[in-house]
């Protein structure tokens, strides 16, 4: 996009449905561009808040079957007419900074499908699962009019927790015997989650499935939020992703959830507080790179070698920094 775009053009192209526009949009809300963000940041504005998705974040170790879930899960509802945008996050290296971004080619069936759009996004020194700019490729996709948006995580365990800031269902899938899977995500993705799906419930894994929904159905109980869910939620569910079974008890009962949270108004008490804690995240990032800038840099520099000699504690030099940034 070297070109600066025609923000009106390209905001009606993109409200038109219009992919080629809409990848193009969520290439240049990455760019780290100062140019190209200004510009995101017209487009979005350009755009604003009309149109709303029903957002799915989807969670789970990695080998859990994810984008096998999402393509069965993706065909089931674009079948139904539907519209559904995929965005899938891709780790980055931490050497080299590149992801695979290989997604399309795992779900090859729903990347061919009209109502379908699958994007992958590397995280890049992103924490929490999803990519910096996540949100706003969301924004977007609901822009451009998909009914449901499906943000698959990069699925490393406790950390996948920034999803939760984005959707409106938070989905952690898991595999049958995963006993030990329940200990390594723990409580703090656990309590989080508005359904478990058991995948790979099928053929000689199918009993052991049971066994693991029965498991989880009982932790899920202990961990219901009374404010802000229903009776029976949050739940497990068993799901074959290759079967295809399971697939539309599952949805039935996430519309069920989400029909629940908008009577209730939770529905927008939560997009209220997302909206929140990302304007909290983008200030708390803007002063983080404030810091990669001069004179702070000079001064960054200057305090680390300090601490790494022994002249300074960290929190004194830390404290330091922290003054010299509030007399600029």
């Amino acid at each position: 996009m070297s070109r600066a775009p025609d923000i009106q053009t390209t905001a009606q192209l993109i409200a038109s449905g219009d992919r080629r526009a809409l990848a193009r949009a969520i290439t240049l809300v990455e760019s780290a561009r100062a140019d190209h963000r200004a510009q995101a940041l017209d487009l979005l504005g350009a755009l604003g808040t009309q149109r709303q998705a029903l957002r799915i974040g989807l969670s789970g170790t990695p080998g859990v079957g994810k984008s096998t879930f999402i393509e069965a899960f993706g065909l089931m509802l674009t079948a139904q007419g539907l519209k559904v945008a995929v965005l899938a996050i891709d780790p980055s290296s931490a050497r080299s900074g590149g992801s695979i971004l290989g997604d399309k080619t795992r779900m090859e069936r729903l990347a061919r499908a009209p109502l379908a759009f699958i994007r992958p996004s590397p995280s890049q020194t992103h924490l929490g699962g999803v990519a910096r700019r996540t949100r706003e490729a969301v924004a977007l996709c609901e822009a451009a009019g998909f009914d449901l948006v499906l943000i698959e995580t990069v699925g490393v365990g406790q950390s996948e927790t920034m999803v939760a800031q984005l959707c409106d269902l938070f989905i952690l899938l898991m595999a049958p015997a995963g006993g030990d899977e329940l200990q390594g995500v723990k409580r703090g993705i656990m309590e989080m989650a508005d359904m478990i799906l058991v995948n790979k419930a099928d053929g000689d894994l199918k009993a052991a499935a049971l066994r693991t929904r029965a498991d989880y159905a009982g932790a899920l109980r202990l961990l219901r939020r009374r404010s802000q869910d229903p009776e029976g939620f949050p739940q497990a569910v068993c799901v074959s992703s290759v079967e295809t079974t399971g697939l539309a008890a599952a949805w039935e009962q996430m519309q069920s959830l989400a029909d629940w949270r908008r009577a209730e108004g939770h529905w927008a008490a939560r997009r209220a507080a997302q909206a929140q804690h990302w304007f909290s995240e983008e200030v708390r990032i803007g002063l983080l790179s404030a810091l990669s800038r001069e004179p702070a840099l000079g001064a960054m520099a200057r305090l680390g070698t300090e601490v790494a000699q022994g002249a300074k504690s960290p929190e004194a030099a830390a404290a330091e920094m922290l003054s010299l940034l509030g007399r600029e």
